[in-house]
């Protein structure tokens, strides 16, 4: 029994596992710009196609129908309670919210939105933070509008 624990191809899965959970979500120094001694903003270009709640809402046009964005505090802050609000010009039937990385695998969040008004659906938001500075979360709405299935995406800055 001992004996089996002394391969060496145990140990070298173990390396991997142990190397895999050490590289987390932080960029290699590789993909890391160089930035300029005396630079005082961000070594990231900021995706101007990003939602940017503190200037607006965030409007998509699907089949002719506005579908809005708004998550407050308007920051969009890692690890603390958000207020994400979804508004359409109709009703939206079997509307499922769900928040990912956008380019890195961050884990699927639910969203549980309810109606609280016609046609603004409303609910709590909490995601994780990740060593880089520049996460881009994305909110997928799928949901049907008079029996037809459709889906939106919102991309965002978290602690912008």
């Amino acid at each position: 029994m001992l004996s089996k624990w002394r391969s060496p191809d145990l140990w070298r899965l173990a390396g991997l596992i142990v190397t895999l959970l050490l590289c987390g979500c932080e960029p290699s120094e590789k993909q890391l710009p160089k930035l300029d001694q005396n630079a005082t903003k961000t070594p990231f270009e900021i995706d101007q196609t990003l939602c940017d709640f503190n200037q607006k809402t965030c409007d998509r046009e699907l089949s002719g129908q506005r579908i809005s964005l708004a998550i407050s505090p308007e920051n969009t802050p890692s690890e603390k309670p958000l207020q994400v609000t979804l508004t359409s010009s109709v009703a939206l039937e079997e509307l499922s919210v769900r928040v990912e990385g956008r380019d890195m695998f961050m884990g699927v969040i639910p969203v549980k939105l309810s109606q609280t008004g016609k046609n603004t659906y409303q609910g709590p938001l909490i995601y994780g933070s990740c060593s880089s500075d520049y996460m881009v979360w994305r909110l997928i709405a799928s949901f049907k509008i008079q029996g037809e299935a459709k889906v939106v995406m919102f991309d965002f800055l978290a602690d912008s």
